[in-house]
């Protein structure tokens, strides 16, 4: 059996996008983000518009328009929690259902709102997915301590990272004992599910064992909380005319909402 490591969503390569410094690239996709959060209801031109900086940044980097758009939808399933803001916004009603009871009513202005909810979190994971694409994770956690984050934050997402893989690599070994016993078991739901819970079970014990020896070896290694890489982390020219240039994009991405949104 084999995994995907969390590592594999870095695609190395040599475009303007990967050259950069890596604090320009976390600080541009926070303010993207940022930007797409304040972004009022219904400004689908301002959405388009970073839409349209996120297949911008995956084109200079060399991935092709569709790199994030097409790993993004895995995030769509978490934003239908807001699919409630349809039935309990106030507004003129479009749509509705009698069920028993009670009436599900949806609003110009929930569905609206539903939908600006959907355009901001899709665009903003498609940014942050274009993020580790193009910075591998020692220099995001170093940009990251650059950028003054809480030194136990950046130390917790490094081992989380670091030690994820190792997690999986443990569950995939229970799971192939669990094949190689399963012989003429039947499979049946009642057992899978006695199974799954033993391999719950045994995956905490194993983490917590293993915990220990890791913590034991830092020790003995001197580990002192910090992660080096080899990246020297200097702003060149090029990483402050980036940044000024994102910025003013964003900027004018953020002042067209408004605009056309008040129009």
């Amino acid at each position: 059996m084999t995994h995907t490591h969390l590592s594999d969503r870095y695609q190395d390569g040599t475009s303007i996008v990967h050259r950069l410094d890596p604090r320009v690239k976390v600080i541009v996709t926070l303010l993207f983000i940022m930007s797409n959060v304040l972004l009022p209801d219904g400004a689908w031109t301002a959405f388009a518009l970073s839409l349209g900086l996120v297949t911008l940044v995956c084109a200079l980097a060399g991935f092709g328009a569709l790199f994030a758009l097409k790993r993004s939808f895995v995030a769509l399933p978490f934003v239908l929690v807001a699919i409630t803001v349809l039935f309990t916004t106030p507004g003129r009603t479009v749509a509705g259902w009698q069920i028993g009871d009670s009436a599900l009513i949806v609003t110009d202005a929930g569905a609206t709102r539903f939908f600006s909810i959907l355009a901001r979190s899709w665009i903003s994971v498609q940014m942050a997915i274009a993020l580790t694409a193009v910075t591998n994770i020692p220099d995001l956690l170093h940009a990251l301590r650059h950028l003054r984050a809480p030194a136990l934050l950046v130390g917790v997402m490094g081992f989380m990272l670091r030690y994820l893989d190792v997690l999986t690599d443990e569950a995939l070994r229970l799971m192939r004992a669990r094949d190689a016993r399963s012989v003429g078991s039947g499979g049946s739901l009642v057992w899978r599910a006695q199974v799954a819970g033993y391999m719950v079970g045994q995956l905490f014990l194993r983490t917590y064992e293993r915990s220990e020896r890791v913590y034991q070896a830092m020790l003995a290694r001197g580990f002192d909380g910090r992660f080096l890489t080899t990246n020297p982390h200097q702003m060149r020219e090029n990483d402050w005319w980036a940044l000024a240039v994102a910025v003013v994009a964003l900027a004018l991405v953020h002042a067209a909402g408004y605009a056309l949104r008040m129009s």
